[in-house]
């Protein structure tokens, strides 16, 4: 039986051929959450993205919106993705009730994830573990932080930045209950993006 640990991040921009493999890695009941996270685009055609893809996604692929819980929850969306320079996730759960997972980015900070747990993060995330194109990162995690986070975190711990079919493994071994990818699935040059999720067996 495949372990649903995939956290798939969407591409920057969505062509037709995210859309025509996106029900095909929906079909492999390996993905939790899919996040979508669209920085270049505004809020008008994010709201018609996030419609569109949510008449694909079925109730056990959980749909995360990066960066705005407002959005997330006028679609009744599962929840939201908070980076460390959006609301204060106390308020964000205050505010959108609606919102039954509200994820926080911790960088490689244990002082975060502590806090960002307390005030009620329903998951955290630590990165980056390995160097990625998708976004540029000041942070370093390591697999020490895991083993950590395996022992003092008490929610979802996902794992992000760079992970490929080389390097996944010791991450979920030593504590990650999720990899999150993005351009190893989307932007691959060797492989489609079904072929690349079959590689994260």
């Amino acid at each position: 039986m495949l372990n649903k640990n995939i956290y798939l991040i969407t591409p920057n921009t969505l062509n037709k051929s995210f859309y025509y493999f996106l029900p095909k890695l929906l079909k492999t009941k390996r993905i939790r959450y899919l996040q979508i996270r669209l920085k270049k685009l505004s809020k008008k055609k994010l709201v018609q993205e996030i419609k569109k893809i949510k008449k694909i996604v079925n109730k056990k692929t959980k749909i995360i919106i990066n960066d705005f819980p407002e959005i997330a929850s006028l679609l009744n969306c599962d929840g939201c993705h908070l980076g460390q320079k959006d609301e204060e996730i106390s308020l964000v759960k205050k505010k959108f009730k609606t919102l039954n997972i509200v994820g926080v980015t911790c960088h490689n900070s244990k002082k975060i994830a502590l806090s960002s747990v307390k005030k009620g993060a329903s998951y955290v995330a630590f990165g980056s573990f390995y160097k990625t194109s998708t976004k540029k990162t000041k942070f370093n995690a390591t697999v020490a932080l895991l083993k950590w986070a395996k022992d003092k975190i008490k929610v979802p711990v996902v794992a992000i930045g760079g992970i490929n079919e080389h390097n996944y493994q010791p991450l979920l071994k030593n504590g990650a209950n999720l990899i999150a990818c993005s351009s190893f699935v989307w932007k691959n040059k060797k492989y489609n993006p079904l072929q690349a999720l079959n590689r994260l067996k």
